[in-house]
């Protein structure tokens, strides 16, 4: 009996289904889905959230540098791309011509002084003058008052008293002619010291031409450099025009170009992590200073021209990108300020603290990433 049954037992065994086996590409198709769905949802997140962009430039003041005064240059004290400090002299313009001037300037004003001390001599002599006239016409209308009193009482004759008559008109037209050449000595005078036309006229140049010396020499604006040099002794510099590039580098900051969709969260004042290509794996701090309104669009109205429409072509407009500018948060090394260097650039909107921690990550993988580019 026992040995009918122990062939039933492994007949039972050997009866139990298998378990059926899972399909690999079944398995890793929704697994991919799933990493899809997954990195989509943080995309829509991050793009508002914590904004993304390689779409960024180091900028700086460019600052051209122009004579104010034309010369031929007798030194240079700069060379291609030499570090500068506020103040140093770029170039020196040869004076000679501006000393000249200033000689000139100074003879003028001595010619101005001896000029108004003639005038004041003038004036002097016509207020004399004005004087004597008007003594004269006293004396002789006293007289003439004499006359006209012996004229009436017929001890002298009527032409006696025409003469008098005459002398008074005439002595009173002198009086007249006095008072108008002192005024006229005075207006050739003109007010007294420093206030007189011409002595503030003579100043004037000499000032001008002290100051015309002074821009002989150049100086630099503000801590920085000189890049494009062309310019060597014997370069003749034209008033107005560049004769150097000077790049301001006490203020550097980063340009970045962001998708509309990008600023729907972002704020002046929000944190941001820069990763520079010149200098791989190193995160520097930096914050939102400003937010652009406004760009160019794609289409113009010129008077006198058509309007250009941009077609664009696909499912998906182009999207419209606008400048946000990032200081950085730290001193920056001067080897590192390169004027146009590209960077990456992670913005921190809120404290989300999955999201900023995942684009910390980020931005430090594509830092290190730039080693490969």
């Amino acid at each position: 009996m026992s040995e009918d049954k122990h062939p039933q037992h492994h007949d039972e065994q050997d009866a139990q289904p298998e378990a059926p086996l899972k399909d690999p590409v079944k398995v890793m198709t929704r697994n991919v889905f799933i990493a899809v769905a997954i990195i989509f949802v943080w995309y829509l997140f991050a793009d508002r959230h914590t904004p993304w962009t390689d779409q960024a430039r180091v900028k700086a003041y460019v600052i051209p540098i122009v004579s104010q005064v034309s010369g031929k240059l007798v030194d240079v004290n700069v060379t291609q791309d030499q570090g500068i400090k506020r103040g140093d002299t770029l170039f020196t313009i040869d004076p000679s011509d501006y000393l000249l001037a200033i000689e000139t300037a100074e003879t003028e004003l001595e010619l101005a002084g001896q000029e108004i001390g003639a005038g004041t001599a003038n004036v002097a002599t016509a207020q004399a003058q004005l004087v004597e006239a008007q003594t004269n016409l006293e004396h002789i209308n006293a007289q003439s008052a004499r006359v006209f009193e012996l004229e009436q009482k017929k001890l002298f004759s009527k032409s006696e008293g025409d003469k008098a008559r005459a002398a008074i008109k005439q002595a009173r037209a002198q009086v007249r002619s006095a008072q108008a050449n002192l005024e006229k000595a005075k207006q050739q005078l003109g007010a007294e010291g420093e206030a007189n036309p011409r002595v503030r006229s003579a100043m004037a140049k000499l000032r001008k031409a002290q100051l015309d010396l002074n821009r002989t020499q150049v100086l630099a604006p503000t801590n920085g450099g000189v890049t494009n040099l062309q310019v060597d002794v014997g370069y003749y510099a034209h008033s107005g025009a560049p004769v150097m590039t000077f790049v301001d580098a006490d203020d550097i900051w980063i340009e970045v170009y962001l998708k509309e969709n990008n600023l729907a969260n972002l704020k002046v004042g929000d944190d941001a992590d820069i990763a520079l290509d010149v200098m791989p794996g190193k995160i520097f701090k930096g914050k939102v200073r400003s937010i652009g309104f406004a760009v160019k669009s794609g289409s113009s109205n010129q008077v006198g021209g058509l309007v250009s429409v941009k077609t664009s072509s696909g499912w998906l407009r182009d999207p419209q990108r606008f400048p946000v500018i990032v200081a950085f948060e730290e001193d920056i090394p001067s080897g590192l300020r390169r004027v146009g260097g590209q960077a990456d650039v992670q913005f921190y909107t809120g404290n989300n603290i999955i999201l900023n921690s995942i684009s910390k990550v980020y931005i430090r993988l594509q830092s290190w990433i730039s080693y490969v580019y």
